[in-house]
């Protein structure tokens, strides 16, 4: 974090100083939640959990540095008080991040201002947030989150981290709501916004696609009002070849930048093959130039990926051939997305942070393509939140399995059953040679894997997170680095 003095502190974030706490020591280390991540001139924010309560830890924070903690009850030790509970708490975090942003992007920093960007879409945001940040991060040093940490607490921290030497600030916003990334946007407010797609992800909870847009869109409406000049003003990069994305431009006071396999798309894919590594290649349109793009990341839907990264590294600055090389090396960074290993002669694919309709027919898709003469096998576990079509989505994912021709699906948990129902339908039908299984949990899914696993097989695990089907990878290949 940038270095503030704990009166400063207690005035942004409307708190006041406690116990040992003296209005002159300076904080200007890392802003942490777990006191095990404290270090000297970090600020420790206490708050409660299920079952444990950051209040137990500040002792142990202080003890390892921290020059206060952010609390909602009095301690015995140095604090800033915050009125709310956990709700204060966090609101503070909001308030302190939103005044390191509004410092570090401040134009009148000129070239050592921060540039922020912010991603959101129904799948892909944290591959394409990871891609962005090692793009551009060859142009200067730059901050992202770890994983998807997108949400309320996860938000403000990663933008904490960032202090006077950070050229790039790049974020992922989440909804699980209207107004959800609204708020995220004031927080920490983006010049850059990059809209990757409107899906099914959580039908349940927003009820149609309309509406997912909707909230989508916020990204838009928050940004600043664009110029005709790269550098300045606002900017809003669209998917082109999202038809709720693509209106989105109706929707911003921002310059608008497209980007997709549609011929009227600014920055633009062409002449795209998917390798036998199911890495693609494609032609980059970039700026009036073009350049050949061998990505090693896996699956067909990293190109409209490596396009969204593209037209923000444009943006900010960088040449086609750097944004090429770039992209070229970037590798998987977030865990549980598309990784591929090497086990006993068969590729294993573990795809299975989350899933939703449009990425698990991408990660068949590149199953299929990874396999192609060598026998496949999925693991899959349902998909979490899709409202009154869940049944029908996941027989739709059961009959696309079918087609891909696996050999063998495994299908984990009774909410998922209707994946196997899918893909009976089609062998029923003379479409399908291949065996379902019905299994209770990870772990006898790991067990069926293993009896039917033969060297030269691909494989591809993915579900929804509550699933834990990344358990699976690691049952297989326990042993295998020793």
């Amino acid at each position: 974090m940038i270095a503030l003095t704990l009166d400063r502190i207690a005035e942004i974030t409307q708190t006041a100083i406690g116990g040992s706490a003296r209005p002159d020591t300076v904080a200007d280390g890392p802003v942490v939640i777990d006191s095990r991540q404290a270090a000297p001139g970090a600020l420790f924010a206490a708050l409660g959990g299920e079952r444990v309560d950051g209040h137990d830890f500040v002792a142990s924070a202080v003890e390892a540095g921290a020059v206060a903690a952010l609390v909602s009850r009095p301690v015995d030790a140095p604090h800033l008080l915050a009125d709310g509970g956990d709700d204060g708490v966090v609101d503070a975090l909001a308030r302190l991040a939103l005044y390191t942003a509004q410092e570090l992007s401040d134009p009148r920093r000129g070239v050592e201002r921060t540039e922020i960007v912010a991603v959101t879409g129904s799948s892909g945001k944290t591959t394409t947030k990871d891609l962005i940040a090692q793009v551009v991060g060859r142009a200067g040093p730059t901050v992202a989150p770890a994983g998807s940490f997108n949400n309320e607490i996860g938000h403000p921290l990663t933008v904490l981290r960032a202090d006077t030497g950070t050229r790039h600030l790049v974020l992922e916003v989440a909804a699980r709501g209207i107004g959800h990334i609204a708020h995220l946007c004031r927080v920490a407010p983006p010049r850059v916004g990059v809209v990757l797609n409107v899906g099914s992800a959580h039908m349940g909870e927003f009820g149609d696609r309309d509406t997912i847009a909707r909230a989508k869109g916020e990204l838009v409406e928050s940004l600043p009002p664009g110029s005709g000049d790269k550098g300045s003003g606002g900017v809003a990069v669209l998917n082109a070849d999202d038809p709720r994305v693509n209106a989105m431009a109706s929707r911003t006071r921002a310059r608008v930048v497209t980007y997709g396999l549609a011929e009227d798309a600014h920055v633009r894919a062409t002449d795209v093959v998917l390798r036998a590594s199911g890495a693609p290649s494609f032609t980059l349109h970039l700026g009036g130039s073009r350049t050949r793009v061998d990505l090693a990341l896996v699956g067909a839907h990293q190109v409209s990926n490596a396009l969204a990264a593209a037209a923000v590294a444009d943006e900010l600055g960088m040449d086609i051939a750097g944004v090429a090389e770039a992209l070229a090396e970037a590798t998987p960074v977030s865990r549980w997305r598309m990784e591929v290993t090497e086990h006993a002669g068969a590729t294993l694919v573990n795809d299975a942070y989350n899933a939703n309709p449009e990425s698990m027919k991408a990660a068949l898709t590149t199953l299929g393509a990874l396999a192609r003469e060598r026998r496949s096998i999925a693991v899959l576990a349902h998909m979490a939140e899709l409202g009154e079509d869940g049944r029908a989505e996941h027989e739709g994912i059961g009959e696309l399995a079918a087609r891909t021709g696996v050999a063998h699906l495994i299908v984990v948990g009774e909410a998922a059953e209707g994946i196997a129902a899918g893909a009976e339908s089609a062998a029923r039908q003379g479409l399908w040679r291949g065996e379902s299984v019905r299994v209770a949990d990870a772990p006898e899914a790991a067990a069926a894997l293993r009896e039917r696993l033969r060297t030269g097989d691909v494989v591809i695990v993915k579900g929804s997170r509550v699933a834990a089907l990344e358990k699976v990878i690691d049952l297989i290949t326990e042993g295998d680095a020793q």
